[in-house]
């Protein structure tokens, strides 16, 4: 399984970034697909999922109505689009899958940073 998170940067308050995450080992459209972010001396959060064939998706209270999960199954691709971006945003974002044991699977992450 190897999961690669691109799209960071900085961006200021109020911005828009898109992060991506290229999926390959195992079968992405049957897969479940959630990204999580960490800040330094936290514990890494959950942020968004997306379920197989996309037809279901789950979000962490704090960035419902501002980011959307998505996924192209046809690339093995998942998307994250941030919007109305905070600086309680800034963190280090990760891809995540997990294996039909639930062994989780991990991205290298993307540095996110929203400042002015």
């Amino acid at each position: 399984v190897q999961l690669v998170e691109s799209g960071g940067g900085l961006v200021q308050p109020g911005g828009s970034l898109r992060l991506s995450c290229a999926a390959s080992g195992f079968t992405f459209s049957r897969a479940a697909m959630s990204w999580y972010r960490q800040t330094p001396g936290q514990e890494r959060d959950f942020v968004a999922s997306s379920f197989s064939a996309g037809a279901s998706t789950n979000y962490a209270a704090d960035v419902k109505g501002r980011f959307t999960i998505s996924r192209d199954n046809a690339k093995n691709t998942v998307y994250l689009q941030m919007n109305s971006l905070k600086p309680e945003d800034t963190a280090v974002y990760y891809c995540n899958t997990q294996d039909e044991r639930d062994r989780d699977y991990w991205g290298q992450g993307t540095q996110v940073t929203v400042s002015s």
